[in-house]
């Protein structure tokens, strides 16, 4: 007998392809993928998926279709696309009598339920707020528990290949790769982590985990120079971390994306969670495991760094959503 419908949103993702695999394994839901390309739905079959539908945050036109029966919602999306976001928070709304238990996947550092952030204090600077980025990743949780939705929150902190995929170029011809984090440690967190969390709060269901926010790290903290130890470990030659000028990373990303990574200069994301460990029994997975061992998707990080990045240098990639966003 099919269980309960399933809709892991941005199934092709890091996440997403991770979450398919680990549910369908359970055999607890009627796995529904959606996605922005057809292209990928026999990949997403292959990972597990029950079904595939095209769904678009972008275009309200696709919604109707993707969440038809649906009991549980897997709600991840970019950044740029927050606008869109709260916009299907308010949709799915509107689904209450149906949409059972929703896990979105956010971000610690601007939330006000759980904690007293001022959005107008930043941790390190004054007279300066909270980056935009990470009050963007509370208003989209915001707009779900404003929906009056079961809702349980995955606060991860930064991915551990977010890190490197702007550099794979140097690392391939050159040896070294380049950001402005220098010798802070930040407890970066493996994607198929967030995944694994993300199963046993579906799983769980919306009676043990509605309502509760969890924060999401990895297993230490590690400055840049361990980074590329490790990577160099996994790569089987020697790589490098050269340090950048901060004022160069903000010309290479824009504004909105340096004053994250400020947060990330200053200490603010060196802590290690127990969350992950008190949800699923073990340590989070160190960086050094995610890139040497494959998750349920069949990848390693290794392998997954040289996939797709929205962030490209040249390109001010969230340029356009904080502009549509301020306009609310």
């Amino acid at each position: 007998m099919a269980g309960p419908v399933v809709l892991v949103t941005s199934a092709s993702g890091r996440i997403g392809k991770e979450l398919v695999a680990r549910l369908k394994t359970s055999g607890r839901f009627t796995v529904r993928a959606a996605t922005h390309s057809e292209a990928k739905g026999e990949y997403l079959k292959k990972l597990g998926a029950d079904e595939v539908v095209r769904f678009d945050l972008t275009d309200k036109g696709t919604w109707d279709a993707a969440l038809k029966d649906v009991e549980a919602v897997y709600s991840a999306s970019l950044d740029p696309l927050l606008e869109h976001h709260l916009a299907f928070s308010g949709y799915l709304g509107g689904l209450r009598h149906q949409v059972k238990h929703v896990v979105r996947v956010s971000c610690m550092g601007a939330d006000t339920n759980t904690a007293s952030y001022n959005p107008e204090s930043h941790v390190s600077r004054e007279g300066a707020g909270i980056p935009i980025m990470l009050q963007h990743y509370w208003w989209g949780e915001k707009a779900l528990v404003d929906a009056g939705l079961p809702l349980t929150v995955l606060r991860a902190n930064f991915f551990m290949n977010h890190l490197l995929k702007t550099s794979t170029d140097t690392i391939d011809t050159e040896g070294w790769f380049s950001n402005p984090l220098g010798k802070t440690r930040n407890s970066f967190v493996c994607t198929n982590d967030i995944a694994e969390v993300a199963a046993i709060c579906l799983l769980e269901g919306p009676q043990k985990h509605a309502n509760k926010f969890y924060d999401i790290t990895g297993p230490v903290p590690q400055n840049m120079d361990e980074i590329a130890a490790d990577l160099s470990a996994a790569m089987g030659k020697k790589v490098e971390y050269r340090p950048q000028v901060f004022a160069d990373f903000e010309s290479d990303f824009g504004p909105t994306r340096a004053a994250f990574f400020e947060y990330l200069c200053n200490g603010f994301y060196s802590r290690c969670s127990p969350d992950f460990y008190n949800l699923t029994g073990r340590k989070p997975t160190s960086y050094a495991e995610y890139l040497a061992n494959k998750g349920a998707a069949g990848e390693t990080g290794l392998e997954e760094l040289y996939q797709a990045n929205m962030w490209k240098k040249g390109e001010d990639a969230m340029k356009a959503a904080v502009t549509a966003v301020s306009k609310h």
